[in-house]
């Protein structure tokens, strides 16, 4: 009997609709007043197109401090509650949060540090038999902005993933439940970042499906010659099919159907179909 991969479970083009239960993240830190307004954020996502929700409870914008695990538990766990059933991700880089929310139902961990700040977060995927992503990120969320520096940054960023995907491997996770994130925005200057997406092809070849997080980046922003920090939704639709057409699969967003009906038409074209 054959197993269900990670791309059977989410094919390419899925939307993984973002749901930041924090006060200070970059786009839409404090924007739910409640668990319930986070989770009904949810699932007009979900009615919107999006293939699953992603849920965190700890700001990895450029500059953020670590929450406690107390902290984190006690923002995610009544919106996981409150969504009991549908398809979700928890984005967690903590082993004790991630085994809570699988046990609340989540579908995947999606992991920013790639298994480094808790490897133990392997064993809990391992054992739970749910999806996995590892992404790339130079230093830590305090940190990653200070001056980033690369000799090639496509190179070795997908060395870095190589890696850690051998890692999760050696620890028990199935290779075929994990994706890779590049990390945009993460560690990276705007260049570097738009280099990422330019060749994506190279991290595509690695063997995994990649899930690219590029919704309102402060790139888009400085593309767009904008003062502020977050790049408009036009932009990151571009970006996204940009993405799209050199092979990621996942896409994390903040607007969904605007991101489902611009992948939607993306996917046509490459298929040459009205019909999947």
């Amino acid at each position: 009997m054959s197993v269900a991969t990670f791309a059977d479970r989410w094919p390419r083009p899925s939307v993984m609709g973002i749901v930041n239960v924090t006060p200070d993240s970059f786009s839409d830190g404090g924007s739910y007043a409640s668990a319930v307004d986070a989770a009904d954020a949810a699932r007009r996502m979900l009615a919107d197109g999006a293939a699953l929700v992603d849920v965190g409870g700890e700001s990895t914008r450029p500059g953020a401090e670590p929450v406690s695990q107390e902290e984190e538990l006690r923002r995610v766990v009544p919106v996981l509650e409150a969504l009991a059933g549908v398809p979700l991700s928890i984005d967690t880089s903590r082993a004790d949060v991630a085994r809570r929310a699988i046990e609340l139902g989540a579908a995947m961990v999606n992991d920013v540090s790639a298994l480094r700040r808790e490897p133990e977060v392997a064993e809990v995927v391992a054992a739970a038999g749910v999806d996995l992503c590892l992404m790339h990120m130079q230093g830590d969320p305090g940190t990653m902005q200070v001056e980033p520096r690369y000799d090639d940054v496509v190179s070795e960023v997908a060395a870095f993933l190589e890696d850690r995907l051998r890692f999760a491997v050696e620890r028990g996770v199935a290779e075929e439940r994990i994706c890779v994130d590049p990390g945009i925005g993460f560690g990276k200057t705007p260049d570097q970042n738009l280099e990422l997406v330019r060749r994506l092809d190279t991290i595509v070849a690695i063997g995994r499906p990649v899930l690219v997080g590029l919704s309102r980046k402060s790139t888009l922003a400085r593309v767009q010659g904008m003062p502020g920090p977050v790049g408009g939704e036009p932009a990151s639709l571009g970006a996204a099919v940009a993405a799209f057409d050199r092979g990621a699969s996942v896409f994390r967003v903040h607007d969904v159907p605007a991101h489902v009906a611009a992948l939607t038409a993306a996917a046509a074209v490459e298929r040459g179909s009205v019909l999947a």
